[in-house]
């Protein structure tokens, strides 16, 4: 079993080495993506207005009344002084060509004292530039840049879901593959370890050999690597899984095996990939609606943000701390939601509230992301993107240098 193994874990891994050096290091810049963005782009992000807050639906008319040909997705509701605040933005219908209007652009940043749009990108851009640098390794990371493909933007979403199943197991192969095999009696005497005991002959694939050669050092890094950060791996493996493939997958399983509390986003259809359905009350009642029930829910942060995708019949209206949106933990975010057509409520999202499931669901993206353990856990997700880099680089070299002996051996012979 431990030659099928070997050339199990051998051929997926070359199979996945190139995915995951780009997973791994888009990761590892994705974990302070705020703050690269910011430093970045300080000249539309940060701005110079300081006085009274104009209210985010004058801000959102300010946006509309520039560009007549866009309406308004999303909206910050969690206004501060001197940071610009967002809105995403979908072409209206030309009314000559009956085709959406061709925007350059997606998002608008607005300064919230002055009403002076200060900036826009199109964070689904395939161009790469300063503006959408971070929009654009966030896109990258989750869906390969994926264009729309037969009436789906999903596409890329389920390969990297599937590839990081195939990483999961992977894993295990590996793990495999570093426990000592079992002894032969003539053998072990020989080498003189039949006394040793079990863990005491899986230490050294825990050790570096760091004046052993390029080739052994390089094996090293490879084994005692993913052995130091195997749990972590696991966990981002499955975590990127279970964020990629949430309703492919992910959900309807844990709905069968556990009880789960199924929110909007579980039990709509979307529509049909490319059409819209027109809401019937307007952003501004959704805010007073959800701003009402959030109360009643004891939820304490203030009213952040609100959504409107148009893919489904709902406004999803997010309640956070401008200063920290992710909260402790990385569960800072609550949900409510408002149907588009009637006003009624459709449900709401409070982390750590509902099901052990239900929770277990909305610790996917903090583990995923680190944010679960705060600055510290953003660190980690930084330096183990780095190493699932290198893992799979050295994992290519092992597989070249052995190619090459065979190659050698073979022509000797």
């Amino acid at each position: 079993m431990r030659a099928l193994w070997t050339v199990v874990h051998r051929w997926v891994g070359l199979f996945l080495a190139a995915f995951l050096v780009m997973a791994g290091l888009t990761g590892a810049v994705l974990s302070w993506d705020h703050e690269i963005d910011d430093w970045l782009n300080a000249d539309m992000l940060h701005t110079p207005g300081r006085g009274p807050l104009q209210t985010p639906l004058q801000l959102a008319q300010t946006v509309q009344a520039a560009d007549p040909r866009v309406e308004i997705s999303y909206m910050t509701l969690g206004l501060r002084e001197g940071e610009a605040a967002s809105f995403l933005v979908r072409p209206l219908l030309d009314q000559a060509t009956g085709k959406p209007h061709a925007l350059s652009y997606n998002t608008v940043f607005v300064d919230p004292v002055t009403g002076v749009i200060t900036g826009n990108r199109d964070s689904k851009s395939l161009a790469l530039s300063w503006r959408n640098l971070m929009p654009w390794l966030r896109h990258l990371h989750e869906s390969l840049l994926s264009p729309t493909f037969a009436g789906s933007d999903r596409w890329g979403y389920w390969f990297m879901g599937g590839l990081a199943l195939l990483w999961l197991a992977d894993s295990f192969w590996a793990l495999v593959l570093t426990l000592p095999a079992k002894r032969k009696p003539a053998s072990a005497k020989v080498q003189g370890d039949s006394g040793k005991s079990w863990w005491s002959r899986w230490m050294p694939a825990w050790r570096l050999r760091w004046g052993a050669g390029a080739y052994k050092l390089n094996f090293d890094l490879h084994r005692a690597g993913g052995l130091w950060i195997w749990g972590v791996i696991v966990v981002v493996a499955f975590t990127s899984f279970s964020i990629n493939l949430y309703r492919e997958v992910f959900y309807p399983v844990m709905s069968k095996v556990s009880t789960t509390t199924p929110g909007p986003y579980e039990t709509l259809k979307p529509a049909p990939f490319g059409s819209y359905i027109e809401p019937k009350i307007s952003f501004a009642s959704a805010i007073d609606i959800a701003k009402k029930e959030a109360l009643q829910l004891g939820i304490k942060t203030e009213a952040g943000g609100i959504w409107y995708g148009g893919d489904f019949p709902f406004y999803n209206v997010s309640f956070f701390d401008p200063d920290d949106e992710t909260g402790a933990m990385g569960m800072g975010l609550s949900n409510v939601y408002v149907s588009s057509e009637t006003g009624e409520l459709l449900g709401s999202y409070r982390p750590w509230h509902g099901t052990g499931a239900d929770v277990f669901v909305q610790l996917q993206l903090p583990l995923h992301s680190g944010r679960i353990l705060g600055t510290f856990g953003r660190v980690l997700m930084s330096f183990v993107g780095v190493m699932v880099a290198m893992l799979s680089i050295t994992g290519v070299v092992i597989w070249w240098r052995k190619r090459r002996g065979r190659r050698a051996q073979l022509a000797a012979r």
